[in-house]
């Protein structure tokens, strides 16, 4: 999958560069928009199917939505922080660290709302978060515990990372790391624009 989106990616580029017409351009912008609605249309399908999963949610109890919770504010938290340090903006900064690892939502949000340049870099952010969340979760699992293996992983726990979680840690883990991806993918297209807006 990572080889697939980089290929895309760099296809993407080349294409723009030099085989897109100069006034196809300008039609990107309602392709874009198609395209996230149905990003969000199949998020939405995929949530409303785990029936099972809600149900275990009251036998779980408060780490259920602890975890989500803290993980988001980590990542913005931290993402700000990152930013401080190297010059960029609350707003930014916070906004990329919204995206929680889903890239293919959060870039394309910022490079619509704010600005190309943004909106690559939450591209890039996130698909490396992605990245180190497959090299962090088992060793987070042994070292840490099970909720820790939680943590990287974002929003994508809810998907790409969740099998790895159901590998190294446990049944009850394995919920709450699906309901963490799925609360926090839920957050993203509302709490980015919000902070880049700051």
């Amino acid at each position: 999958m990572t080889g697939l989106i980089i290929g895309a990616v760099l296809f993407g580029a080349a294409a723009g560069r030099w085989l897109l017409p100069a006034g196809w351009a300008g039609g990107l912008d309602s392709v874009t928009t198609v395209s996230l609605c149905i990003l969000l249309l199949g998020v939405g399908l995929d949530l409303g199917s785990r029936r099972d999963t809600w149900r275990r949610i009251p036998s779980l109890g408060l780490k259920a939505l602890l975890v989500p919770a803290l993980v988001a504010a980590g990542s913005v938290g931290g993402a700000a922080a990152g930013g401080f340090l190297t010059g960029l903006p609350f707003n930014e900064a916070g906004a990329i660290g919204a995206g929680f690892g889903w890239y293919s939502l959060s870039g394309v949000l910022l490079a619509k709302i704010y600005n190309v340049q943004t909106g690559t870099l939450a591209f890039l952010t996130n698909v490396a978060r992605e990245l180190l969340a497959f090299l962090l979760i088992p060793r987070l699992a042994a070292r840490l515990g099970k909720l820790a293996a939680v943590a990287p992983g974002g929003a994508t726990t809810m998907d790409t990372t969740l099998p790895l979680i159901a590998r190294v840690t446990d049944a009850d883990t394995t919920v709450i790391a699906f309901i963490n991806g799925s609360l926090l993918s839920a957050l993203v297209p509302v709490l980015v624009p919000l902070l880049i807006k700051l």
